[in-house]
């Protein structure tokens, strides 16, 4: 049994990086090392050893990109926490959880009527929870919504922090997207969260799965995870795309209607190739974030029958689901993952801002 320490390690945003208005001179964030009191646990509070907390682009939204938090800074970044309960309620002391990335109020209309993923007094690790997040050596947070890991076998704990979003979001996703077996899909965007896209899609019984993006590397790997077709979008119009589409449809006798379109990379581009898509009675599920604009003739909904659809996160209900299938290898986590020791998250959120994202999404393990 882990001890329940007397303080909380972190690595703290003390200011995200900013423009100086008069200048336009860019002012750099600041990510330093700190001690935080572990609080006084209220009832049906826990505090979590972390095991692991993966580096997402949400938090390099918030630290890069001037997309506000809830909690202003100072304080810690990290929603994608694996770990081990120590302290707080009696029942959940010695178990492995796995902590939603975003946790209801189950009080409002929202929650009471299964939308409380986006509910809107929901607590999120390292944006809407004061100073706690995930870049530390434990976290205080509510018990309800927990995700009890049971047998893992040899699987990393820390590893499976990537299940607490870009694992689930998929899966709210594929729930939004009224996804059913036969369906044909689309998923735009291959990184982090796309790879689960393709890999929960087809586990969810989709008939075909195209998967689209501008590294082929990433293409060639997801053939072997759920992809059956891809296309390298590198350098090519959202015409030249759609018409492989139709080249694929033609041979190999598939439908011009009814496809789910799920947009991950949040990018200009990759929102104009999935609006190309979109056509008769089908659906566009957006699941990336960007700050860009695009154009777009809303008249095509009406002419096609079609949907464009938001998604945010993912409902704590869902989390037993998406983890008994990763447990059960019917979607592949480790080919995906990597870790790294947290005392890294500086050049680590640094290359990712810079490169963009690796191969294997970062899991910083702490090492404090």
């Amino acid at each position: 049994m882990a001890a329940v320490p007397d303080k909380i390690l972190t690595w703290q945003m003390v200011q995200p990086t900013t423009k100086d208005k008069e200048s336009g001179k860019i002012i750099p964030g600041k990510i330093e090392k700190k001690e935080l009191p572990v609080p006084e646990l209220k009832p049906g509070e826990v505090l979590v050893e972390v095991a692991g907390c993966g580096v997402c682009h949400t938090d390099l939204g918030y630290f890069y990109d001037g997309v506000p938090t809830v909690s202003k800074p100072p304080l810690t970044l990290g929603h994608e926490i694996s770990g081990t309960v120590v302290a707080g309620d009696e029942e959940w002391i010695g178990k492995e959880v796995l902590i939603p990335a975003v946790m209801p109020c189950r009080q409002c209309y929202l929650c009471k009527t299964r939308r409380g993923n986006r509910c809107l007094n929901q607590k999120m690790p390292g944006n809407s929870m004061g100073i706690y997040g995930g870049f530390s050596s434990h976290i205080p947070v509510p018990s309800i919504d927990l995700c009890e890991i049971k047998n893992r076998g040899d699987f990393p704990l820390e590893k499976l922090a990537v299940v607490a979003d870009a694992a689930t979001t998929p899966f709210q996703a594929a729930k939004r997207a009224s996804l059913e077996p036969g369906d044909n899909v689309v998923v735009i965007g291959i990184g982090g969260v796309g790879q689960y896209m393709v890999q929960e899609a087809k586990a969810l019984g989709a008939s075909t799965v195209i998967a689209i993006d501008i590294v082929e590397d990433r293409l060639n790997k997801m053939l072997s995870y759920g992809a059956d077709f891809v296309i390298n979008s590198m350098g090519k119009s959202p015409k030249d795309v759609s018409n492989e589409i139709k080249a694929i449809r033609k041979q190999n006798g598939l439908p011009g209607y009814g496809w789910k379109i799920f947009e991950v990379t949040g990018t200009k581009p990759g929102q104009e190739i999935a609006l190309s898509l979109l056509s008769f009675t089908g659906k566009l599920i957006v699941v990336g974030f960007g700050l860009q604009k695009v154009e777009y003739s809303i008249s095509r909904l009406m002419a096609f029958d079609a949907e464009i659809i938001g998604t945010w996160a993912c409902l704590p209900e869902y989390y037993p689901a998406v983890m008994d299938m990763v447990l059960s290898k019917k979607i592949q986590v480790e080919p995906f993952v990597q870790t790294r020791p947290m005392s890294t998250i500086v050049e680590t959120f640094e290359e990712i801002h810079t490169k963009g994202s690796p191969e294997k999404r970062v899991v910083l393990v702490p090492d404090f």
